[in-house]
């Protein structure tokens, strides 16, 4: 990761406290601590039965006409591991990496949306993203789990905002720098599309990136509040 996000410089307007941020990074430090601390063949059965299995989900079949053999896991209607696979992650990196960048960018999106469309946004981004990767691997066994689907849509979101804002980051996690969120994020997107050309089948899910960006990126047209403009049209610096 070239740009490590740490703050930016966009108070927030409409609402006082970013309720829906702070709650989507509790609940999701609580399952990986749920996660983390029970081990055992039940606890990797939840994570998989909770996660995006595409060839389960898809119900892809084989060339010879059989169904994927399905993993360990536990009842659970495969619709539904659409929300609740953007619960879970795979490491501590993993998790703090989303987290961050939700901290840092997600209040101001939930601000220019309003708490409720906020939340039903972040569970369509990590929806499309789901989907995305299924429909471009609809063959694999391999779990998806991880908040990047939802998470690149609200980064999509805040691109198309907020570009002329502010964001202290680390470059190449030593160097503090101070730079518009339009080379920030807009770096961050163009990597995610290099690498799903260079990558489709890596171990990360790019396919999950991009469809959370697009969805993003559709979604804030719609579902931000009446009067909140697009690429900081009307920002009034000091």
């Amino acid at each position: 990761m070239v740009f490590i996000p740490v703050s930016d410089e966009n108070p927030l307007r409409a609402i006082r406290l970013q309720w829906v941020t702070l709650g989507l990074i509790a609940v999701n430090v609580i399952v990986f601590l749920l996660e983390l601390f029970g081990e055992g063949p039940g606890t990797q059965a939840a994570i998989v039965s909770f996660a995006v299995v595409p060839s389960e989900l898809l119900q892809f079949q084989g060339l010879d006409g059989t169904a994927a053999p399905a993993g360990l896991s536990l009842p659970m209607p495969e619709w539904l591991t659409l929300i609740t696979y953007q619960f879970l992650h795979g490491g501590v990196l993993h998790l703090l990496s989303n987290m961050l960048f939700l901290w840092v960018f997600g209040d101001n999106v939930e601000d220019a949306l309003g708490h409720v469309r906020f939340l039903a946004f972040y569970l369509l981004c990590g929806v499309a993203g789901g989907l995305a990767h299924a429909a471009l691997l609809p063959s694999s066994q391999l779990p998806l789990i991880g908040a990047s689907g939802a998470v690149s849509g609200v980064i999509a979101a805040y691109l198309m905002l907020h570009p002329r804002v502010r964001v202290w980051v680390l470059a190449f996690r030593i160097l503090p720098l101070r730079l518009a969120a339009f080379w920030v994020l807009g770096f961050w997107v163009v990597s995610q599309l290099v690498m799903v050309v260079l990558s489709p089948t890596d171990d990360v899910a790019w396919w999950a990136h991009i469809g959370g960006m697009a969805m993003g990126a559709v979604l804030v047209l719609f579902m931000r509040r009446p009067g909140v403009m697009l690429f900081d049209r009307g920002l009034v610096r000091p």
